[in-house]
């Protein structure tokens, strides 16, 4: 407080001076301040062409420097990706395995992602999903995470005969608790909207989904299975941007060069009713400190129109014996003597030797 120049300790601890609670809030994901991102906004980008051997971005139409989610392929047999006699990697499974590694236990990466067989429908897999289809979250938009039971992918493409399909996809987070994982809480992807399952009775899982990774793990035999559209599609089995017949997830098993399987998620975003729904979330905490100031507190000021003459006699008489101070402002201080915060009062708080004040300062970071 700057009134006399001194310094009045506060007890930090939890419930003496200080009192603080933390809140999650939530706000729209995407860059331009929207919740959603429709079909007709959706674009593809890249940094390079060698970028695109491993994964690509979805832009907003409206800014499209910006990249909202990075999308990849992954297979454990290399399908997508050029491999060379055995000796090279395929970038596609070089994805698998960066993915595996970050998101799965030590014990479970060589088992690979198992998200077809925890589904209880008559089209599941009881090995490991070989193929994978990855959205990753731009950091600075999800802050501290994907807000979960919010969020709806809705892809729109075609079956194997081309007849329209329309699949959207959510987390089941309103009805089942959480997956401890190194990568944090994990939740099942399920068909639904804005956490509601269509049809809770039957669990069908499409992938998985870490809210503090800001990662969505999609199955692709799953996709494959409700979404396949052409898979012979194009030249040597490459797929192109926005091709009408490429509007599935049905992934050629080639390992002859990059066919850009990728790009089929993002070709199930650009024809509506396709969109992106999400919101991003943050802790915030609200730290509330009690500045308390005694009756022998704060009643002179360093201002130095305060006093007069060499012995610093008061001014005015009437002050002496109990002079009259106004505080207008509080700073708090940490160990080192920096000062980290102020405030200022809405109204002047008249402060003497017969009173008393307690003023409470409110941070939010």
């Amino acid at each position: 407080m700057p009134i006399a120049g001194t310094r009045i300790p506060i007890n930090t601890a939890e419930g003496m001076d200080k009192i603080s609670h933390t809140e999650k809030v939530t706000s729209p994901y995407f860059s331009n301040g929207s919740a959603t991102l429709a079909a007709a906004s959706i674009k593809s980008s890249s940094l390079s062409d060698t970028n695109e051997t491993y994964f690509f971005g979805i832009s907003n139409s409206s800014t499209l420097t910006t990249e909202e989610f990075n999308v990849a392929f992954g297979s454990t047999n290399g399908y997508g990706g050029q491999t060379s006699g055995g000796t090279i990697k395929s970038p596609t499974e070089a994805i698998y395995k960066q993915y595996a590694s970050m998101l799965l236990a030590p014990l479970e990466v060589t088992g690979g992602f198992k998200i077809s067989q925890n589904g209880s429908h008559a089209g599941k897999i009881s090995t490991k999903d070989t193929e994978i289809f990855i959205m990753n979250a731009r950091r600075s938009n999800m802050k501290d995470r994907i807000n979960k039971g919010t969020w709806t992918v809705a892809f729109s493409g075609s079956a194997g005969d081309l007849s329209g399909v329309v699949l959207k996809l959510t987390d089941d987070s309103k009805t089942q608790k959480p997956t401890a994982t190194p990568a944090g809480d994990r939740y099942n992807i399920v068909s639904g909207s804005a956490g509601t399952a269509h049809n809770a009775a039957t669990s069908q899982s499409f992938g998985f989904f870490y809210p503090s990774m800001g990662i969505l793990v999609l199955s692709g035999h799953e996709l494959s299975a409700s979404m396949p559209g052409r898979i012979d599609a194009g030249v040597n089995n490459t797929v192109i941007f926005d091709s009408g017949s490429q509007k599935g997830f049905g992934f050629a098993k080639t390992t002859t060069g990059n066919t850009k399987q990728a790009l089929r998620l993002i070709n199930c975003l650009l024809e509506s009713p396709a969109s992106l729904t999400f919101r991003d979330e943050e802790d915030q905490v609200s730290a509330q400190y009690f500045c308390r100031t005694r009756a022998g507190h704060m009643n002179f000021s360093n201002n130095p129109t305060f006093v007069s003459g060499s012995l610093n006699e008061l001014r005015q008489e009437k002050m002496k014996g109990n002079p009259n101070t106004f505080i207008t402002s509080v700073q708090l201080y940490n160990d080192a003597g920096d000062m980290v915060a102020v405030g200022n009062l809405s109204t002047p708080l008249k402060k003497n030797f017969s009173s008393e004040a307690t003023i409470k300062v409110k941070l939010t970071y």
